[in-house]
């Protein structure tokens, strides 16, 4: 057998290792990303017509929009981002994927957590911590699966043929690392049975919302673009020393935002915040250099394909990296603080970069662990342009409105009900943003049901066929 021959065989092997762990992972994602989307619009019509769901408290707005975000990060971000961090640490090895029953079982726990964390916040039960709403029963089984992926990735890793370590790896194995202490931490000190009193219990969240949703979808999205972006462009990625330099200041700085100077703490700690957020454009900057001198002169132009997904994605990065540190310049943030413009930033970084980038690799990973093409390819290039169209009306009129809000709160003479009267047709043009994202995501899962559905087909007919068989029986020799 010759060399390309071999070498098919074994990216055949690694495939086929991966596709049902990816399929438990990827298919609840992409459910739990239209529950969560569909969640956000039902919050946020309560502004457009604040009697609308008077009468149902589980859908009021602290309920409905907590659970939305935590459906978009903890049901969207993190399973598809551990579906994806599983093929490329697999594909890099050059290795099946070890112990293929473990992230299956974890799998199933994970979106069983984010059900009993969901049903609880809807239900009133929520913890009251920003992006740590569920409560510990959930929290116990979301860290318990995260366990279990990690430790078949680390079996992967530790099995691999190819003993070289590239820039994906540096990025992907420190988020497989940074959650268990990102999320434990957390949940030690919040949730526990003597919590810490007082501003330091905003303090912890305020840290643990900085490192999960800046820097571990951070590490998770450019990871993965570090990955895809050479292999589809057909260009190794560019300036290996600005790539390292980017890892460490990346999670130097990083880990060391998060607090608003809005804050009611010393005031060291929001400076320092402040000092940190200014560093955090160092990396971007690195990033953002290595992205541009790998993607330039690539000849892929499909709007549908992957490379679109996860150039978007980088852009958003940038763009929601740059809005992260205005949040936490004295000179703006007396405007912005207790604004849309926070939530829209949040929202970008979630949808514009984390799911754009994660999208992108799904759309490439789906065809060639299932070994078939997409049932409805058409729907990956229309799903581009609706999460494009989607994201920037969903965050630009937010970011517009919400520098006019901050505005007009500074005036002591405007009624606070008429500043929010003044930025409603802003929330408007946004909701047709998240409406036309919800309707991409159904796409996407259209596609994986389609797509699951055939394949479980195929696999009756091959049982059914090998049931039919007949028996082969051996010649008897006189």
């Amino acid at each position: 057998m010759n060399p390309a021959e071999t070498n098919q065989d074994c990216t055949a092997k690694i495939d086929a290792s991966c596709r049902v762990p990816l399929l438990a992972l990827f298919g609840g994602a992409a459910l739990w990303l239209v529950a969560g989307l569909a969640l956000g619009i039902v919050a946020v019509l309560s502004f457009h017509k604040p009697d609308l769901f008077a009468d149902c408290p589980y859908l009021s707005f602290g309920r409905a929009q907590a659970a939305a975000n935590d459906l978009l990060l903890y049901g969207f971000a993190i399973p598809a981002g551990l579906g994806v961090m599983l093929w490329i640490f697999s594909r890099l090895s050059r290795a099946p994927l070890a112990l293929p029953l473990v992230p299956i079982v974890a799998a199933n726990l994970w979106h069983l957590g984010v059900l009993i964390g969901t049903a609880t916040i809807l239900m009133g039960g929520s913890t009251g911590y920003p992006w740590l709403e569920y409560p510990r029963a959930a929290a116990v089984l979301l860290l318990t699966a995260f366990m279990l992926v990690a430790v078949t990735a680390s079996a992967t890793f530790g099995f691999r043929q190819n003993r070289e370590l590239y820039p994906a790896h540096w990025f992907l194995f420190a988020a497989l690392l940074l959650f268990p202490w990102i999320y434990l931490t957390a949940n030690l000190f919040l949730l526990s049975n003597h919590p810490p009193r007082g501003v330091v219990q905003a303090i912890i969240d305020w840290w643990f919302a900085n490192n999960l949703v800046f820097l571990w979808l951070g590490l998770v999205g450019v990871g993965t673009a570090f990955y895809f972006l050479p292999k589809i462009s057909g260009k190794p990625l560019a300036s290996s020393g600005y790539t390292l330099f980017a890892f460490l200041t990346l999670i130097l700085f990083g880990t060391w935002t998060g607090i608003p100077g809005s804050a009611p703490v010393p005031a060291w700690l929001p400076a320092l915040s402040s000092v940190a957020a200014g560093l955090v454009l160092v990396p971007l900057v690195a990033i953002l250099i290595v992205t541009l001198k790998t993607i330039s002169g690539a000849g892929v132009s499909s709007p549908g394909s992957s490379f679109r997904f996860i150039q978007l994605g980088m852009a958003a990065f940038v763009a929601s990296g740059l809005l992260y540190v205005c949040q936490f310049c004295p000179q703006y943030s007396r405007v912005l603080d207790f604004t849309w413009f926070g939530f829209a930033q949040t929202q970008l970084q979630l949808l514009g970069f984390a799911a754009m980038i994660l999208l992108g690799a799904m759309y490439d990973i789906l065809p060639r662990v299932m070994g078939t093409p997409l049932p409805f390819p058409k729907f990956a290039r229309l799903h581009f342009f609706l999460t494009l169209g989607g994201v920037l009306l969903f965050t630009i009129p937010l970011l517009i409105g919400g520098v006019k809000q901050g505005r007009m709160l500074a005036d002591a003479q405007i009624p606070f009900a008429t500043v929010n009267a003044g930025v409603l047709n802003f929330l408007r043009l946004s909701t047709t943003g998240q409406m036309l994202i919800l309707v991409g995501a159904l796409l996407l899962l259209l596609n994986i049901f389609v797509m699951t559905i055939k394949w479980k087909i195929g696999l009756f007919k091959a049982a059914l066929a090998a049931v039919k068989a007949p028996l082969e029986t051996a010649e008897v020799k006189s």
